[in-house]
């Protein structure tokens, strides 16, 4: 584990290559969470259980400022509290034009306080971005955390992050995100989920205020699939966004029959 806590610090430092200008226009994907353990991009303190992987694959389309964003993810759970994610951002048609993968985002999630009957479930995150994408989309890399609070009150689970990270580009500023949502079980295999998602970009300011709406359901047996759709309240770019993904957990837990013998007298 202190290897691989190495390397990840280390991989920020070490591949940030030349500063490139950001557009100010492009919202930047972050570190995300893998389904079902989050929300659009809001992550909950809960987590895979120990030797569980989630795989998912997204696509975004965000209108005025219109483009594609396509994602694949995977999730680990190292332990019952520790879970690691990465995720593959590729962005198509920015600018009509322009192609290309994002800095390649990931990060470790720790739950180091379980919910109790009044307080939440607490975990810490740390994590960045390895400097993996084209100029457009780049910042040279990051590395950061932040802290994770999540509270069940019935059917409806709330979460709240707020994550800092800092660029490996010299004439970016920081990127702050405070994201709250919550999440209604309407049934065992539905759930309406709300978020609302604030942003202080590298380029300096706080340029984005994103609400979100969507509902996630279980298609098959350890399948999750996520539909939903946002718009930008502060200045309308984008003006609105749709999602789509795709979320599967593995291996499946097998299910123990329990036979009943009946005793003769």
């Amino acid at each position: 584990m202190r290897k691989f806590l190495f390397f990840l610090f280390f991989a920020n430092f070490v591949l940030v290559r030349h500063a490139y200008s950001l557009d100010s226009n492009y919202d930047v994907l972050t570190v995300q969470p893998v389904a079902p353990y989050g929300l659009f991009s809001t992550f909950s303190a809960d987590s895979l259980k120990k030797g569980k992987i989630a795989i998912a694959l997204g696509v975004g389309k965000a209108v005025d400022t219109d483009y594609w964003r396509f994602t694949g993810q995977i999730g680990y759970g190292i332990t019952d509290r520790l879970e690691f994610d990465v995720t593959v951002p590729y962005v198509f048609a920015w600018q009509d034009s322009v192609d290309g993968f994002q800095d390649i985002p990931l990060s470790l999630r720790y739950r180091f306080l379980d919910e109790g009957k009044y307080a939440p479930s607490i975990a810490l995150l740390v994590g960045g971005s390895l400097h993996t994408g084209r100029s457009e989309f780049s910042t040279a890399g990051s590395i950061g955390g932040g802290i994770i609070i999540s509270k069940r009150i019935g059917p409806v689970t709330g979460h709240a992050n707020l994550l800092y990270f800092r660029p490996g580009s010299g004439p970016l500023t920081e990127e702050i995100t405070l994201a709250t949502g919550l999440d209604f079980a309407a049934s065992n295999n539905f759930k309406i989920m709300t978020e609302l998602y604030g942003q202080k970009s590298y380029s300096g300011s706080w340029n984005r205020l994103e609400l979100r709406l969507g509902y996630r359901f279980v298609t098959a047996e350890n399948l999750y699939t996520t539909v939903g759709a946002g718009t930008d309240l502060k200045n309308r770019n984008p003006e609105f966004r749709l999602f789509l993904s795709f979320s599967y957990l593995f291996p499946q837990e097998r299910k123990e029959i329990k036979k009943i013998y009946e005793q003769e007298e």
